[in-house]
């Protein structure tokens, strides 16, 4: 009987590290904890909803204050820096997720759920990759909206549904690779609240030393250079590139005159990198 049970004791205790590999289980854990964090999501409907506004306010305020002050082409109408302006919005929108990225996985650490998701016999990766999927789906829906509020202040795809789709491919998938960098920060971090700030800090310069919202010609030659080599710039110049839209800079810089591969090679890049950075943090946090 005691031989049984030690039998017993040390396949238990041989399953549980073991089963963590296996790519099919690895996705299977990520879905699941992609599941659960959607559900939490619903459950708190104030975190959709603040995230909604904050960009709606951007599209406003910049449309209508801005509209009719900025050069745009040669061209003061309002009506064209809308349409100018609304690619570097998608593009803040997607990015500026990653906060809430970082404070999540945080909020986990703080409340001891890592640890316990550590004690199960699921991928180690499956934590990081759950919540950043989960957070893809709050972008999308959030790009929707946004994308519906646009067409009320007046901004217009010219260039066909099919290159419409791809430019919301390059942001849905330039937001997944920042939401890696907000998975290391909230992972690197004491409290929630810090990883919000931490999320935060970086994104300013990343979004305004840009094409986001003024043209990088009218910038000085050092910092034109900065911002076009800009990850966050490229994928604005391919949605401006994609949905038709003025504004597209006339640059010798190879991500301004390849914008649609200089974004997919960013993106992919920054989730190749961070990914594996967040997946080594979380197992040395963990223990």
């Amino acid at each position: 009987m005691t031989a049984v049970t030690d039998t017993t004791t040390t396949t238990r205790t041989t399953l549980a590290p073991g089963s963590r590999g296996g790519v099919v289980q690895s996705v299977r854990d990520s879905l699941v904890i992609a599941k659960r964090n959607l559900l939490r999501m619903m459950r708190i409907p104030e975190m959709v909803i603040f995230g909604l506004i904050q960009p709606i306010m951007f599209v406003v305020l910049f449309s209508y204050v801005f509209g009719g002050s900025v050069n745009v082409g040669g061209s003061y109408a309002p009506g064209d820096y809308r349409e100018f302006l609304m690619g570097g919005i998608f593009a803040q929108t997607v990015t500026f997720a990653t906060a809430g990225a970082g404070a999540g996985i945080a909020d986990d650490m703080h409340k001891g759920l890592v640890d316990r998701f550590r004690s199960l016999p699921m991928s180690r990766g499956a934590v990081l990759t759950g919540r950043t999927l989960a957070d893809l789906v709050q972008t999308a829906l959030t790009v929707v909206v946004l994308a519906v509020v646009g067409v009320l202040v007046g901004w217009r795809v010219h260039n066909g549904v099919p290159k419409m789709f791809a430019a919301f491919g390059l942001l849905l998938l330039l937001g997944y690779a920042f939401s890696w960098i907000g998975a290391l920060i909230g992972l690197s971090v004491r409290t929630p609240e810090a990883a919000t700030s931490g999320g935060l800090i970086w994104l300013f310069p990343v979004t305004f030393v840009s094409n986001a919202f003024v043209s990088t010609e009218h910038m000085t030659p050092w910092l034109r250079h900065v911002a076009e080599w800009n990850p966050f710039s490229a994928t604005v110049q391919a949605c401006r590139q994609l949905f038709g839209n003025p504004g597209v800079v006339r640059s010798d810089a190879w991500p301004m005159q390849h914008p649609v591969w200089a974004s997919l090679f960013w993106s992919v890049l920054i989730v190749a990198f961070f990914r594996t950075l967040a997946v080594r943090k979380y197992r040395s946090a963990s223990v």
